[in-house]
């Protein structure tokens, strides 16, 4: 009976496949966030990486000791900087990235060249040709994983805010993983050195495979923190704008008794004296008054008294505000997210005409109609300047910035529950905010 002899002496990985590993991580992980340019521009800034990366893992070979681990930092730093020059992502987001996408590489390398060597007998014909089929497969496998695991952590359309505690963790974290699982390249004269190449392939398999678990876990344990937190914030705008829709109400309310005791008032006055001068002063006072009557009128009482309060606002900046709405679309809509909806996008729109010196050219205009089984609710407002877009959303100006963004974001989070989206355009100075939400056809 015959065996298969396997190999017991595993050479070192060949450096160019190391540094593809690295480039292919980074690619993975920018893909996963999104990257920052078109098609053309970040194939143009990742095919010299990957030529920078190849070259420099070749050069660099052969180092040992401190000058080898000199070698390795550089490579990272070359990989933070093709996430950091690809990405809109912070500086800290940027480490954390890398760091994990270090570990995997490192584990795609070691796995690949560990699975080739263990089978390198059974395909010595067509061995180059077997080789290459071998780490593609391995290399494939490893990194449509971790793309999966980037895109179930990280969002395109939101930033990640990943603080200096969280960062300071990672990197001592990847550092501790890599260190832990090359000690095994130690001279065999000092403790937890390697007697023989397969138990050192064995180890660092096994640790960095151990390691990329460990970081992933912890990504997506403060990404959900971080979402959490969202969450929250976003909730308490919801229950905000509520609370404004209520005092609004009882504003409104208390208006509209005075109104009719106004009107009384009016009334009693035309009946005492004939003055053309009075009558002329209370004709234009009663026409103020119906039109003040007639003022958001949609069908639905609570998008009467939001419109109504927001209008009061507009009016006492000399926001010139228009509505065409059909309020009988919003009959089945839950009274927060009616106040999210509107209550958001009209304080930034009423937001962005203050800004405005010119009076004559602060307007905004609300319409909400259906079309095709669509809801459609569209605002739109001027403005002067330009308006930069960050993951979707205006850029704010202010100074604190702490929460900037969440009044858009808590609307989208209101619009996506019932299966709706947000498209933002500018054109000519005009903003428009349009809102598209399917209708339930009975």
């Amino acid at each position: 009976m015959t065996t298969t002899a396997f190999i017991t002496t595993f050479p070192d990985i060949p450096r160019i496949l190391t540094a593809f590993a690295e480039w292919l991580a980074c690619f993975v992980c920018i893909l996963s966030i999104r990257p920052k340019m078109n098609r053309t521009r970040f194939a143009a800034v990742s095919i010299p990486f990957l030529i920078l990366q190849s070259v420099y893992m070749i050069v660099t070979d052969g180092f040992d000791g401190i000058l080898w681990n000199l070698c390795m930092t550089g490579a990272v730093l070359l990989m933070y900087f093709y996430i950091r020059i690809c990405t809109e992502i912070t500086g800290n987001a940027a480490v954390c990235c890398c760091g994990s996408a270090f570990i995997t590489s490192e584990f795609a390398a070691s796995f690949a060249w560990q699975i080739w060597c263990y089978i390198y007998d059974l395909f010595r014909p067509g061995m180059f040709f077997w080789r290459i089929a071998v780490i593609a497969l391995v290399y494939g496998l490893v990194f449509l994983i971790m793309w999966k695991l980037n895109r179930s952590i990280f969002s395109a359309e939101e930033e990640l805010n990943v603080s200096g505690r969280e960062t300071i963790i990672v990197v001592i974290s990847a550092v501790l993983i890599f260190a832990v699982s090359n000690l095994g390249f130690l001279s065999v004269d000092l403790p937890f050195a390697g007697r023989d190449s397969l138990e050192i392939f064995n180890m660092r398999t096994l640790v960095d495979l151990g390691g990329v678990a460990i970081l992933y876990a912890y990504q997506s344990q403060w990404r959900s923190a971080q979402i959490q937190r969202e969450l929250e914030t976003i909730q308490t705008i919801l229950h905000s704008q509520y609370e404004q829709y209520k005092q609004a109400e009882r504003t409104v309310d208390l208006i509209n008794y005075r109104y009719h005791d106004l009107k009384n008032h009016i009334i009693a006055l035309r009946a005492d004296g004939n003055d053309s001068q009075r009558h002329e002063y209370l004709d234009k006072l009663e026409q103020e008054i119906h039109d003040y009557e007639a003022l958001n009128k949609t069908g639905n009482q609570v998008l009467d008294t939001l419109l109504t309060s927001k209008n009061l606002r507009c009016m006492q900046h000399k926001i010139d505000m228009t509505c065409v709405i059909d309020g009988t679309l919003f009959d089945s809509m839950d009274v927060m997210d009616i106040c999210s909806i509107f209550g958001n996008a009209l304080d930034n729109a009423i937001e962005c005409e203050l800004k405005i010196e010119d009076y004559s050219k602060r307007m905004i205009h609300v319409d909400a109609f259906s079309e095709k089984s669509f809801l459609i609710i569209r605002f739109e407002n001027y403005f002067e300047g330009n308006i930069n877009f960050e993951r979707g959303i205006p850029v704010t100006t202010k100074t604190e910035k702490s929460l900037h963004g969440y009044g858009l974001k808590s609307l989208r989070y209101t619009v996506h529950k019932y299966r709706g989206e947000v498209q933002i355009d500018t054109e000519d100075n005009w903003f428009s905010l349009r809102i598209l939400i399917p209708r339930e056809i009975s």
